[in-house]
């Protein structure tokens, strides 16, 4: 394996808080020496007496002179659509799109057909996902079949690697279930993670209940749905001690409830999506389709309160949902077009252009939110920089800025707001097991 020489980058590490000017040499898919400086002559490799360089065969070197180096992206919260929905997305384009925009390590959620329930399609989309360039994860279901009604065989699921627990898509109404399912991840020592909506009150989920339903003449999604929920499962994991991932916050009330479980103790972690931090029911009212989602998007009091929950880490994780759907379905009238937008490829540019470059956080701090933290959740070997851990980082021009074009997307879907938007904050480089996954 070609060892990778990168200089000059300024490597910023929020794990161990070590941020400066360094080199990195890469080999066998770690990071085996890191310094101020390495000389060609200390990698280890065959050096041409004529020329005084390296060998091309046994060695790469990387100028990255005014670029940032950052622990590749970890992505807990991502939907590929394999097995079954393979004409919105697959592992090999989803892995596509996730090495475009800086991911290394990306979970996909269960919702798929067959769902992740059983042994065999969890082994399917692992199989497939260690034929990409990056690492694919995959949560089991909760429950069989995604119906709310029995208990997968988590055990079986975790022993054949599963990360995590999820009927992602779908909300967990009987609360008897889901306090079997917390108990039965924290004996794992796994993260569950819970999609808090309550369909009982949601007329035409995807819009807002206000300002956007009005326009649309629909019922929408009252954000009662979304507290209601959150106020449920806390109080269902007081004395269990189960790792809870609340997904995609959208509320002002939501992310209280999460800060006030949190300085109670509990092991309670939440998600902001890109969109949730950046938009508003506006977008909905503009980009009809394109901008509906569950939950939907909301206020601008909300907006705020979820960025204000990410500078104190209440909300610890930025996760995309990525959501590929084809453009035939996002076609339809908005009561009858699915919710969900893509997200793996402008996430992080969104992160440096409205939370960055908006002033409420450095770099360093959105680069805990999307890879150090959900790493640590998900107890996956990522989201740091260090000699002999994984090298998976990314190279990134933080001062670049892009008009995001519908040509330039590596999804196979196009279903986002956000085309034609200029965003600051371009990935150079993606590496994952010390090779180039994606190069700019």
């Amino acid at each position: 394996m070609k060892k990778l020489l990168i200089k000059n980058g300024y490597v910023i590490d929020p794990k161990s808080g070590k941020n400066g000017h360094k080199d990195i040499l890469i080999s066998n898919g770690k990071i085996e020496k890191l310094a101020p400086s390495i000389a060609l002559e200390d990698c280890g490799v065959s050096i041409s007496k004529k020329t005084g360089l390296p060998k091309a065969t046994e060695l790469r070197v990387v100028d990255a002179d005014g670029l940032l180096i950052a622990p590749g992206l970890v992505d807990v919260h991502v939907h590929f659509r394999d097995p079954g929905f393979t004409d919105k997305e697959d592992i090999y384009t989803g892995a596509k799109a996730a090495a475009k925009g800086g991911f290394t390590s990306v979970v996909m959620m269960a919702n798929t057909k067959p769902a992740i329930d059983s042994v065999e399609t969890m082994k399917y989309v692992l199989d497939k996902g260690r034929e990409t360039a990056i690492n694919v994860y995959a949560c089991g279901n909760v429950t069989k079949g995604l119906k709310g009604e029995e208990l997968t065989d988590m055990d079986a699921l975790a022993a054949a690697g599963a990360v995590g627990f999820t009927d992602d898509g779908i909300p967990l109404i009987n609360e008897d279930i889901v306090k079997q399912a917390m108990k039965k991840t924290a004996q794992l020592d796994m993260p569950i993670s819970f999609h808090e909506e309550d369909p009982s009150v949601i007329d035409n989920n995807g819009i807002n209940r206000g300002k956007a339903s009005e326009y649309f003449g629909i019922g929408g999604s009252p954000r009662t749905a979304e507290i209601n929920m959150i106020e449920r499962d806390i109080k269902l994991a007081e004395g269990i001690r189960a790792s809870i991932d609340i997904q995609h916050i959208s509320t002002k009330e939501g992310v209280q409830l999460v800060r006030e479980a949190k300085a109670a103790g509990m092991s309670i972690h939440a998600e902001a999506t890109p969109h949730h931090f950046s938009l508003t029911e506006e977008a909905a009212i503009e980009h009809g389709t394109l901008a509906k989602m569950n939950p939907p998007l909301r206020e601008e009091a909300d907006r705020r309160a979820i960025i204000e929950g990410l500078v104190d880490e209440t909300i610890d994780m930025i996760a995309t949902d990525h959501a590929p759907h084809t453009a035939e379905e996002k076609a339809r009238e908005l009561t009858k077009a699915p919710s969900g937008i893509i997200g793996l490829e402008t996430a992080l540019s969104l992160g440096i252009t409205n939370l960055v470059g908006a002033g409420y956080m450095t770099i360093n701090k959105l680069i805990k939110l999307m890879s150090t933290n959900p790493a640590a959740v998900y107890h996956l070997d990522a989201g740091y920089i260090a000699e002999n851990g994984p090298a998976d980082i990314i190279l990134v021009d933080t001062q670049a800025s892009e008009v995001y074009e519908k040509e330039s997307i590596a999804s196979k879907a196009s279903n986002t707001p956000f085309i034609g938007c200029e965003l600051k904050g371009k990935v150079m480089m993606t590496i994952c097991r010390g090779e180039v996954a994606y190069e700019a």
